[in-house]
């Protein structure tokens, strides 16, 4: 008997937070905090790729031939076609955290809160009655229990995790490629102002190959933590929660059952 009252209090504190959102309220919090990450470095890897765009069409007067003219940008080639990547790649980052935050509204909306919580107590009343419940009335319930809380337990995980291990790096590199684009800025600038003669000119491209490779290992490192926050983690987590709820449907009723609804 006691075994049974405290899972139909379980069952009955689940419908009760499908009302009062303690949960929903933390994770949008999160996913929102997410979202202006997502933004915000989006908006940098544009501004980057502005910046790499007119550094290349600068030109450097210089050579073995008086007159001839060079375009030192030429070598960020490579490093713009990672940037609109990497641009794409954040605008994908803030589309999943803006999809995070409109699943979870409609999860709790007040529909799915009062389906769940009809079929929560009809559960409850057959594990009160000490019997299983219908396959298809556990089934409903545990479906329905994913679509209410799985996009919230996932994107709190996830936050969790981003502050646990991940913020520190992104706030490092997102403050560093901040910081290259002001020097592509720069350098861009000098060439196009002052015109620097041959004699600047290996030092001009040693410079801008010095802040390519540094850019190039901003964008993977940024580019590895929204990956892992908003597709690796989020699908590893709601992977966990659908195993829980299909081991709960199969579970067999009995003495090795996970929850033995006889027991006394």
């Amino acid at each position: 008997m006691a075994r049974r009252a405290l899972l139909v209090a379980a069952l009955l504190v689940v419908a009760l937070l499908a009302w009062l959102r303690p949960l929903d309220g933390l994770a949008e919090r999160y996913a929102d905090a997410g979202l202006k990450r997502a933004v915000a470095t989006f908006a940098t890897a544009r501004a980057l790729n502005a910046v790499i765009s007119v550094v290349q069409g600068t030109e450097v007067s210089g050579g073995v031939v008086v007159g001839v003219t060079l375009a030192p940008g030429q070598v960020l080639d490579p490093l713009n076609d990672l940037v609109e990547q990497f641009s794409s790649l954040m605008l994908a980052a803030s589309i999943a955290f803006g999809a995070q935050l409109l699943l979870m509204k409609i999860g709790a909306s007040w529909v799915i809160s009062a389906v769940l919580s009809t079929a929560a107590i009809g559960v409850a009343w057959n594990c009160w009655r000490g019997r299983r419940p219908p396959a298809w009335l556990l089934r409903g319930f545990v479906a329905l229990l994913l679509v209410r809380f799985i996009v919230p337990l996932a994107a709190l995980g996830s936050e969790l995790a981003y502050r646990a291990f991940m913020e520190e790096e992104y706030e490092a590199k997102q403050a560093s490629i901040e910081g290259a684009e002001q020097s592509l800025r720069g350098l861009g600038a000098a060439a196009d102002g002052e015109r620097p003669r041959a004699w600047e000119f290996d030092r001009h491209i040693d410079n801008l190959k010095l802040a390519a490779e540094r850019i190039v290992d901003d964008v993977i490192r940024i580019a590895v933590v929204f990956l892992l926050q908003t597709l690796v983690l989020p699908l590893l987590a709601m992977w966990l929660l659908v195993r829980l709820g299909a081991m709960l449907v199969r579970a067999p009723p009995g003495a090795d059952s996970p929850i033995n609804y006889r027991s006394g």
